[in-house]
């Protein structure tokens, strides 16, 4: 039989279905375009149930990321004989500390020009219009209907007292409920995560164990070089502000930081801010060379910082972090421009281990057929250049224990 009529009438093709009249590409297609949809869908409902859930998706997202910023921390302590329980007070108290240190030296140094602000921004202002009249052709009634209606838009958008208490509330909620979670995870991380390797079938538990080790590396690599990266962004930024006299300069570094961690569009937003706030405190000039700065800094990052600390523990293209970027503020909004890549990062990291030791078993099943072998390996057989799961621990991580056992307590 030839193979146009092999690949047309397969050995599952039976006359009474059309979809066996088909062509084999034709049914590929509409295989794939199924599992697509059906894939697309799934992630559709899951990212609904997030958002009917968001406060305990939020924290739990949270927890994580804190979590994989920690560990390196707490698992040091472990190895100088730390209890568990004690290293992971240790590392929430860490983190508290820095929190509110941070906070309280920001406050500080700050709380004293913001007397001089509104005199600063209502001189810049004057000096915009003025250059806004003259450059562009619009009149001052114009700017001022604008800017009426601005002032009107953004006060019907604000909330009232009741919804922000409720507000404040629920976000003070939320964070103790990240600190509980964080200080269990990180005591238990490591039982829980065998607990959960038990209760998978033995055949494809290895691959389990590496899988998750990877998501696990992977989301840690992305928090922490994402926060040195946003840092250095911010300090490189906050020099500028402070060289060129612009009011806030370090609440706009922070501000700087914190959009770091939203890949692409949060370093963009951020000095956008900063150079709003040269152009109204300090005139257009002033504006014009934060602008550069701004540009400089970020052009640096991308082009240099990122390639150099990131490696190849995300490797995401831009486009495709983009496009999660944009979906998961489509999803989610500003906490889904936040989860939107290290999620995508860590799905990625997962599905290309999982295929990998697929790979690698299917090659030792194909060398033990033709070595006279009864059959293919399981689907967690180890490699043949030694590399495979044999050892499914390390000291470092929560991930991937070679003998599963319930959690105590």
């Amino acid at each position: 039989m030839d193979e146009t009529a092999d690949r047309s009438d397969g050995p599952a093709a039976r006359p009474g279905l059309l979809v066996d009249r088909l062509p084999w590409l034709l049914r590929w297609a509409v295989l794939a375009s199924l599992c697509l949809l059906v894939l697309t869908a799934g992630a559709y409902v899951l990212a609904r149930i997030a958002i009917a859930l968001a406060p305990l998706a939020i924290a739990l997202a949270a927890t994580l990321f804190l979590a994989g910023l920690l560990d390196p921390v707490t698992s040091r302590l472990r190895r100088h004989r730390f209890p568990p329980a004690l290293a992971a007070l240790v590392g929430v108290l860490l983190l508290l500390g820095v929190l509110v240190g941070a906070s309280a030296l920001v406050w500080r140094l700050s709380a004293g020009q913001f007397s001089d602000l509104v005199r600063q921004l209502d001189e810049g202002l004057h000096r915009t219009r003025e250059f806004l009249v003259s450059t562009l052709p619009v009149s001052r009634r114009q700017l001022d209907q604008w800017a009426q209606r601005l002032v009107a838009g953004v006060r019907r958008s604000a909330p009232d007292p009741i919804t922000g208490a409720a507000t404040v509330a629920e976000a003070v909620g939320g964070v103790l409920l990240v600190l509980v979670l964080l200080f269990f995870l990180l005591k238990d991380g490591r039982p829980m995560w065998r607990w959960i390797l038990a209760r998978v079938p033995e055949r494809a538990r290895p691959t389990t164990a590496a899988a998750g080790r990877a998501g696990w590396r992977t989301l840690g690599a992305y928090t922490r070089g994402t926060m040195v990266i946003a840092a250095i962004d911010a300090a490189g930024i906050g020099l500028a502000l402070v060289l060129l006299r612009v009011p806030l300069a370090l609440p706009l570094a922070v501000i700087t930081f914190l959009g770091g961690f939203v890949p692409i569009i949060g370093a963009t937003v951020a000095g956008g801010v900063a150079v709003l706030v040269g152009l109204a405190a300090r005139g257009p000039v002033t504006a014009l060379l934060v602008l550069a700065a701004v540009i400089v800094v970020q052009q640096v990052e991308g082009n240099l910082l990122e390639p150099l600390i990131m490696k190849r523990q995300v490797c995401l293209h831009p486009v495709v972090v983009l496009l999660t970027v944009t979906a998961g503020t489509l999803l989610g909004g500003i906490v889904g421009a936040f989860v939107a890549v290290p999620v995508g990062a860590v799905v990625y990291s997962v599905v290309s281990t999982i295929a990998e030791y697929r790979g690698r078993a299917a090659d030792v099943g194909r060398a033990g057929t033709a070595a006279g072998s009864p059959g293919p390996p399981s689907d967690g057989a180890e490699p043949r250049d030694g590399t495979g799961p044999a050892e499914t621990s390390a000291p470092d991580e929560p991930a991937g224990p070679a003998e599963p056992q319930p959690p105590h307590g």
